[in-house]
């Protein structure tokens, strides 16, 4: 069995103050993020962990070295452009409710039926490219002889995680939200038995961890 840890990055300004923040965009993490990710530390470390793999974005990087050093700083860490979030084009660093708006259908189709999604219209990544990038990556990782006894950390964001993780699950694109979107600081694991050929999901979007109560400035 492989093991596929996925967490998406602590909480940032541009997320509280409901930004879109893409692959192109970034702010700094809260003070808060580093407790939680501390905490998620704390969720981890009796896990035996064979490697954190991290989208080289500075918030994701950030929250895997945090992570790396609060579990001891001995694990090997890689960053990867694959796991980088969506491009948003025209959207990166716009509010949600001024691109509600101006792009009512593309916002709409974003967050509940992406194969209505069309990419082109704010200038940015469509759901197959990220989908294509995020996947062959994981995969890659499971496929390897030595994988079937490994555990990984995968850090990277809201939007590209929800459809990483489901499309490995084989889940439709129109129904890639089915389960809504991933917190700040989440820990969603997922278990493959034959190298990569199928996924199972084993716990969708953990914050238990946190001890507090998330809303919806922590989710995406």
């Amino acid at each position: 069995m492989t093991r596929f840890y996925f967490v998406r990055h602590g909480k940032t300004f541009w997320n509280l103050e409901g930004r879109y923040q893409g692959a192109s965009g970034d702010s700094p993490l809260l003070p808060e993020s580093y407790r939680d990710i501390k905490l998620l530390a704390q969720a981890l470390v009796d896990k035996k962990i064979d490697h954190i793999y991290s989208s080289p974005i500075k918030r994701a990087y950030l929250t895997a070295k945090t992570l790396d050093e609060a579990l001891g700083g001995q694990i090997p860490l890689s960053t990867s452009s694959n796991l980088k979030e969506f491009d948003l084009g025209i959207m990166e660093g716009q509010k949600f409710t001024d691109m509600e708006k101006k792009y009512p259908q593309e916002v709409w189709a974003f967050r509940n039926d992406p194969s209505k999604y069309d990419a082109t219209v704010i200038k940015g990544e469509s759901f197959a490219a990220v989908i294509k990038r995020t996947t062959s990556f994981i995969r890659g990782l499971a496929q390897a002889q030595t994988a079937s006894s490994k555990t990984f950390i995968i850090v990277s964001h809201g939007a590209a995680s929800v459809a990483m993780i489901q499309s490995l699950l084989n889940v439709p694109l129109a129904k890639v939200r089915q389960n809504g979107g991933l917190a700040n600081t989440s820990l969603t694991t997922v278990d493959t038995h034959d190298h990569g050929q199928t996924f199972e999901l084993i716990k969708w979007n953990d914050t238990s961890f946190l001890k507090r109560k998330t809303d919806k400035t922590d989710t995406i």
